[in-house]
């Protein structure tokens, strides 16, 4: 017996519920771009690391908003019901994890965008710089 089956997969019923509730949590980037290449998204994308970071590269059409700095006099322009997508670095980083946190107790809907600039550069997308002088 392998590691892999020396726990028993879920019942079909439970992995169903449990991959199903993940469309709740996240999306993926193709998704993202799909709907940012459309125009006139239904969502704010949130760049969720430093502003420096930011400025280096970031997906078209995000807004920096470190996870830290997440604070409802900054969702202030935002209709309660706006939907925020969070990202950061990929993977390996939590600060997409961080910032859909405090969005939530804030309140406000969230999704995270799965693997993040890794996962959208592996997508074959491209990042922009930013010349914003912080």
């Amino acid at each position: 017996m392998s590691n892999v089956t020396a726990v028993p997969a879920a019942p079909a019923d439970q992995a169903l519920a449990h991959f199903e509730a993940e469309f709740r949590f996240e999306t993926d980037c193709s998704d993202v771009q799909a709907a940012l290449a459309a125009g006139d998204p239904d969502f704010v994308l949130i760049d969720a690391r430093s502003h420096a970071l930011f400025d280096q590269g970031h997906v078209p059409g995000a807004i920096s908003l470190p996870h830290g700095k997440i604070i409802a006099s900054k969702l202030a322009a935002y209709a309660p019901d706006t939907l925020f997508v969070t990202y950061c670095a990929g993977p390996h980083c939590n600060g997409a994890a961080r910032a859909a946190v405090r969005l939530a107790r804030l309140g406000r809907p969230v999704k995270i965008m799965a693997g993040g600039v890794t996962g959208w550069l592996d997508e074959g997308f491209v990042l922009e710089a930013s010349d914003r002088q912080a």
